[in-house]
Formats: structure tokens, C-alpha cells, sequence
């Protein structure tokens, strides 16, 4: 890895990329990363009028890496929208990766302890529909067409079983296929044609809502759960928190090439802008860290992938020791728990290279 896109964002989102930028110094990643940054804060998507953001997408199909802070979406119709929309499309993104995984010293919901991927759709479905209503009073009605590809379903399916195979971990879950036999049923036909090709890869289907129910009472083996665009984002809204924060998940975007090798990511972390935190130096970089540690792990480059590793040591060994910032229950700092983690991934390092 040479060159990593920096795509800027809002409020404490910015503040919490420019720290994940200190971790990710010559000195840590073993060369000098070229950093071509993009503004992608709501004020200049507006001046652009998106410009900005397909620059920033060009960019990152081009180099192959990039690194998101937290922006707003407008609300309102007519604005610029969301930006995460036209990276995923521009890029060719076709999963969203999100992990729950344990934080030490952090007591889990539900006595979750092993780690949980949830890899869901990046386009189609409930996301894009086509919706209209007709009809008046109580007889209006509201309609919507939604979309889903066999070959996004493939995509999905597939990086399922890669990432059970990396996680040691079984392939759970799955869509409404009983209900909704056409649509939904073409992502299970692809997960029962990805079982085929991974036969050594436990795989334990299940219906959306059963999956639901039994994520709340498993404690055991490692899990990767496949699913369409909406239910795989309401199952990482659900999953993160059962390991009591999100603070330990960072979420890639992924494009493929061929044979479904990443091609393309965008790592950001899983949480918002949180405007009530900007300015305050008290807000957890950790997940924005690990962000950039995750396109580390995915470089060429042996020494990148070491840093990567150490880095998402030295954040979570930071937090078993008791450097927490105030959502862990701690009295750290941004700055301090990241000059912590730097501290510990340098000399992390200089021991990897002793040996």
C-alpha cells in the first residue's frame, strides 16, 4: 500500500479520522503512506454539488484503499444526500462487512463473547426502491419495488464463507426464503451454492426472524450471518451492541475483482457524526483506529499487514489495562487513549522485530 484516500467528513467524525491519522505514521505502517484527502464534509458536498464525492470515489477505485469519517446526511428532499450511497454505487461496492467482536473489560449483553460479522447487500433492496402511493383517505395505499441481483447475492454469499474460513467461525443465518421464495430465495440459492464450494465451513441457515431470536442467547462458536441490504443493517445495529459498545467495530465497504478478491474498501467506523461530543476531547477513537488498522490487514505488504495486527492489539490491550475513554467507563481522553495506542504499537513492533 502506497496511497490511502482520505475521505473527510463533520463534527466529531473529522476529529476522530485526524486521529486514526497520528496511528498511521511511517514509523507504524513501516513506509510513507501518500495521503490524497477529500473534503467530504456537508458544506462542500453542497458547494460541489457532489463533485467532490465522485472525485473521492475515482480516487479510491484507482488506489484501492480508503478511509471515511462519519458525515451528515440532509434530511431534507433536493439536498445532497447521502454520500455512502454514491460510494458504494461509484466504486462498485457490493458488501458491507460490520464485525461485533469483545472489547476486554467490557461486560457483553446476553453473554455474547465470540465474534459476530454481519455481511449484508451494499446496494439494492429496500435501499433505492421505487415507492408511490395511490388512492386517497383511507384508501390510499403505498407501494414500493425493490431489486436485488444474483450476481450482489453471489458477492454476498461468497465473502460469507471466506470470512467464516478467516474467523474459524460457522455461516448463520440467511433471508425470509420460505415467505418470499422468488426474491428473497435468491440470496439462499446462493448460499446454498457458496456451501457447496466451502464444504469444511460449518453452515447453519436460518429464517431472518429465527436468527433474530437465537442471536440473543448465543454464546458459542464465531458466526457470519449473509443477509439483504435492510435486514443486514438492522442485524449490525442489533450485533454491535451486544458486546456492550460499538466502539470495537469499524465497517467495510468491499468491491470484488476477479474470483471475488477485494479489489476496492472504504473502512469508517460504525457510529455517527456525535455533534454533542465535537470539540470536547472526550470522544472514543478506537473504532476509527481500527478502521485503519482493517485497510492495513487487507495491503500486500507484510509489514502493513504486521501493523495492522498491532495496532488492533494495542487498542484492545490498552482498554484490558484500564486506558478507557468515558463510554468504556474511563477518565481518557481522544488524544491520550490514542497516544496510548501508538505507544503500545511502536514498541509491539520493535519486539516483532527483534524476533
Amino acid at each position: 500500500m502506497d496511497t490511502m484516500v482520505v475521505l473527510e467528513g463533520d463534527q466529531t467524525g473529522q476529529e476522530l479520522l485526524e486521529e486514526a491519522l497520528r496511528v498511521l505514521t511511517p514509523e507504524i505502517v513501516g513506509r510513507e503512506l501518500e495521503l490524497l484527502r477529500f473534503d467530504l464534509s456537508l458544506e462542500n458536498r453542497r458547494a460541489t454539488k457532489n463533485a467532490v464525492v465522485f472525485a473521492a470515489a475515482a480516487a479510491v477505485r484507482k488506489h484501492g484503499f480508503g478511509l471515511k469519517a462519519a458525515t451528515i446526511t440532509p434530511e431534507q428532499a433536493g439536498d445532497v444526500g447521502s454520500p455512502n450511497r454514491i460510494l458504494r454505487e461509484e466504486i462498485g461496492g457490493k458488501v458491507i462487512v460490520r464485525t461485533g467482536r469483545r472489547i476486554p473489560g467490557i461486560v457483553p449483553l446476553g453473554g455474547v463473547h465470540s465474534p459476530i460479522s454481519v455481511v449484508r447487500m451494499a446496494v439494492g433492496d429496500a435501499y433505492g426502491a421505487k415507492e408511490w402511493r395511490e388512492g386517497e383517505g383511507d384508501d390510499e395505499v403505498a407501494l414500493r419495488t425493490e431489486r436485488i441481483e444474483r450476481r450482489i447475492c453471489h458477492a454476498v454469499a461468497e465473502f460469507a464463507f471466506r470470512q467464516a474460513e478467516r474467523m474459524d467461525a460457522k455461516v448463520f443465518g440467511g433471508p425470509k426464503y420460505t415467505v418470499s421464495p422468488v426474491y428473497e430465495g435468491m440470496l439462499k440459492e446462493e448460499m446454498d451454492e457458496a456451501a457447496g464450494r466451502h464444504p469444511d465451513i460449518p453452515y447453519e441457515p436460518q429464517l431472518i426472524d429465527a436468527t433474530f431470536a437465537l442471536l440473543i442467547s448465543s454464546s458459542g462458536a464465531p458466526m457470519v450471518i449473509p443477509a439483504l441490504n435492510r435486514d443486514g443493517d438492522i442485524l449490525s445495529d442489533l450485533v454491535l451492541p451486544l458486546f456492550g459498545s460499538i466502539a470495537g467495530s469499524e465497517s467495510l465497504l468491499v468491491a470484488f475483482g476477479d474470483d471475488y478478491i477485494p479489489s476496492a474498501l472504504i473502512a469508517e467506523a460504525a457510529h455517527g457524526t456525535a455533534p454533542a461530543l465535537e470539540g470536547k476531547d472526550v470522544a472514543n477513537p478506537m473504532a476509527m483506529i481500527l478502521a485503519g488498522a482493517a485497510l492495513l490487514s487487507h495491503a500486500e505488504d507484510e509489514k502493513a499487514q504486521d501493523a495492522g495486527r498491532a495496532i488492533r492489539e494495542a487498542c484492545l490491550e490498552a482498554v484490558a489495562d484500564g486506558v478507557r475513554t468515558a463510554d468504556l467507563g474511563g477518565h481518557a481522553g481522544t488524544r491520550e487513549f490514542t497516544d496510548e495506542v501508538i505507544r503500545r504499537t511502536t514498541s509491539k513492533l520493535d519486539v516483532w522485530a527483534s524476533l
